[in-house]
């Protein structure tokens, strides 16, 4: 019991209601202009189911009174965009003024159908009320005086439920709502990826080259090397504050531009700390690399973060060989090392898949893995 009446203490059934009534305003200014034709209102509809703006209206007032609290009611907010839309809003708004008429009726006449039985049962005879003027005083009345209320109960819960679904079908998003409402969804998961793999970049090669420096510190006893291993490892830890500060920039700010992010032209600061970490590196760059895109390059500059947070990862302090090649169409990069005693394989963590996805990205391609005895990420990315 408590069950089947707990619809009545929902907000929204009674919001659902004054839905369908309000289309009934109109018949009733209208009345009193001709009460010969209450239909006249529903031509009227025609010319106004055309406007644009109308459909927007439309929506607003169904999400607010058949769908409140929902945050995908599946019901567009936006104005007309083609013909078909119009129609759409046009059969809408025929169709609500067709249910409001019959809701209207339900909730005047069904009462007054309860009350009437209850005067026959009480002894006086029925108003002139069609269906109810023949009837005699009886007390058997008494039985059927609710069973008014009950079809009122389900007519108001039923046309709610049949306003709203019909309000979800023609004043859903169209075609080209849908597919910007993906295109934006798509975008920001993008988004997130991009932001995940900055912090896996930026923050993954300063922890790594904090832990290599603090190993080698300890184990190698000098004051001296300590110093300097305590001074990387201060000026790689501000260098990481630095790109999570961009990184919670783009959080912060949705608009915020891309152009404070790092470059190749900054790689000289990757090249010191893989080198105060005890790697060798052997350094060689090709081509004016302040001509690049800026994409290409700020994607450059984390293949090649990536590349060199790997190697003191897996195979420490080692000979590594950096190429940077900038030609007229492409973007080279190709940073190679002896390998370790265990080979990381070519499907291995986040970072590898990383460096492939920033290259994918940009129509390029990236392979790494190892070759001739030794460890080898190479990176092609297209400049158009």
């Amino acid at each position: 019991m408590v069950r089947f009446l707990r619809p009545l203490l929902r907000g929204t059934t009674y919001t659902r209601l004054l839905h369908l009534w309000v289309p009934m305003l109109s018949v009733a200014f209208w009345m009193f202009i001709d009460p010969r034709t209450p239909w006249a209102p529903a031509l009227f509809l025609v010319p106004l189911g055309l406007v644009a703006a109308v459909r927007r209206g439309e929506g607003v007032q169904a999400r607010l009174l058949l769908t409140p609290g929902e945050a995908e009611p599946g019901i567009s907010e936006a104005p007309a965009a083609s013909w078909r839309d119009r129609g759409r809003t046009l059969l809408w708004l025929e169709l609500r003024m067709v249910l409001g008429a019959a809701a209207m009726f339900a909730t005047v006449w069904l009462p007054v159908l309860t009350f009437e039985l209850a005067k026959c049962a009480w002894g006086e005879p029925p108003a002139d009320v069609p269906l109810l003027d023949a009837l005699a005083p009886h007390r058997s009345y008494a039985l059927l005086a609710p069973f008014p209320l009950l079809a009122l109960y389900g007519v108001v819960l039923g046309l709610g439920a049949l306003i709203t679904r019909c309000a979800r079908w023609l004043l859903g998003p169209s075609a080209a709502e849908r597919l910007a409402a993906l295109e934006e969804r798509t975008e920001q998961l993008l988004e997130r990826t991009r932001i995940a793999r900055e912090l896996h970049d930026s923050i993954g090669h300063a922890l790594t080259v904090a832990v290599v420096q603090a190993g080698a510190a300890r184990a190698a006893g000098d004051p001296e090397f300590t110093g300097r291993a305590l001074a990387a490892i201060e000026e790689t830890g501000r260098a990481a504050l630095e790109d999570l500060e961009r990184v919670l920039g783009v959080l912060r700010e949705a608009e915020r531009p891309v152009s404070a992010r790092p470059t190749l032209a900054d790689a000289g600061r990757l090249l010191e700390s893989a080198r105060a970490s005890g790697a060798k590196v052997d350094f060689e760059m090709t081509g004016a690399v302040e001509s690049l895109p800026g994409p290409v390059s700020r994607e450059g500059y984390r293949i090649l973060q990536e590349a060199l947070t790997n190697v003191l990862r897996h195979a420490g302090a080692v000979p590594v060989r950096v190429r940077v090649t900038v030609t007229g169409r492409e973007l080279a990069l190709e940073i190679s090392n002896p390998l370790p005693a265990a080979p990381p394989t070519g499907r291995g963590g986040s970072g590898l898949r990383g460096i492939r996805e920033r290259a994918a990205l940009l129509g390029g391609d990236a392979r790494t893995g190892p070759e001739a005895g030794e460890w080898l990420v190479r990176a092609e990315l297209p400049l158009g």
